[in-house]
């Protein structure tokens, strides 16, 4: 495995493994990583010949300079972990090497990025999709790895792939849980084991909502969540919304989509927590 720092030296790389007929795996993160990010990887490297993993805290995805700031950066460990996972390059550019000069490009994908996330964080998938489409320049690769449970950037980044002159399969993978059921985050190092606890009340009310939803209507599964977590301690409801899976437009009846899915976001104690449940589909 090597560690590459420039973009200039990451595409040399791969022009030549590209000219001897090799498929490359791109697993983008922001670093700070665990299981769930080794899952990707670990799918990467059995289904390509070379696996880029870029670890890179892109600050434009951030509207909350706190957030960035606090936001955990492990480049020694993470490339302890890459290396056991088979990893052919690790490409960790500087802010200055990603962006010379300020990106003003601006992607839109209504109403795939105003709902939810792109409500209660405005600019956020702009920054991603800058980001995304700047690695995808880069590497060029011939599949591209993300979580399930960053739902909504998936199916933005898929409708971005669509609309841009990309040649790339993008492949979803399943969120990673803990043995208890907490959804794995680079952000759970920020929980106090207090709040850890707290925290667990997320995924276990999405699957005690599971089996709710067979004898109730969308409407009383909505609110049997939201309940749910406003009784939980240390937890404070942003939002909790039941979506068609494709379109991630809210739902008011089951029987308006073949594809439904809840997402949450809650936070704990100053730590913001994102997780997902599929209904149907």
């Amino acid at each position: 495995m090597e560690l590459i720092q420039t973009i200039s030296r990451l595409r040399s790389e791969l022009d030549k493994l590209r000219s001897e007929g090799k498929t490359i795996g791109l697993v983008p993160t922001m670093g700070a990583l665990h299981a769930g990010h080794a899952s990707l990887v670990e799918r990467a490297v059995g289904e390509n010949d070379v696996v880029v993993v870029s670890d890179f805290v892109n600050p434009t995805q951030f509207n909350d300079k706190n957030d960035l700031a606090k936001y955990p950066r492990t480049l020694e460990a993470d490339c302890d972990l890459l290396a056991k996972c088979g990893v052919t390059f690790v490409f960790a550019p500087s802010v200055e090497e990603m962006y010379p000069e300020p990106d003003t490009r601006s992607f839109s994908y209504a109403p795939l990025d105003t709902v939810m996330e792109g409500k209660y964080r405005p600019g956020h998938f702009n920054g991603v999709c800058q980001v995304v489409s700047k690695l995808f320049l880069i590497v060029n690769p011939t599949r591209a790895y993300f979580g399930e449970k960053d739902f909504q950037q998936l199916a933005i980044i898929r409708e971005m792939v669509r609309s841009y002159p990309f040649n790339i399969e993008i492949v979803g993978c399943p969120i990673v849980r803990e043995a208890d059921g907490l959804a794995l985050s680079s952000r759970n190092a920020r929980l106090s084991g207090g709040e850890r606890k707290q925290a667990l009340q997320i995924s276990a009310t999405l699957f005690a909502s599971l089996d709710y939803a067979k004898e109730h209507s969308l409407a009383e599964t909505k609110r049997f969540v939201e309940d749910r977590i406003a009784q939980a301690d240390g937890l404070r409801l942003e939002y909790f919304e039941i979506v068609d899976g494709n379109t991630l437009q809210s739902l008011g009846e089951w029987n308006e989509s073949d594809y439904v899915v809840g997402c949450i976001t809650v936070f704990c104690g100053d730590v913001r927590l994102i997780d997902n449940i599929k209904y149907k589909g």
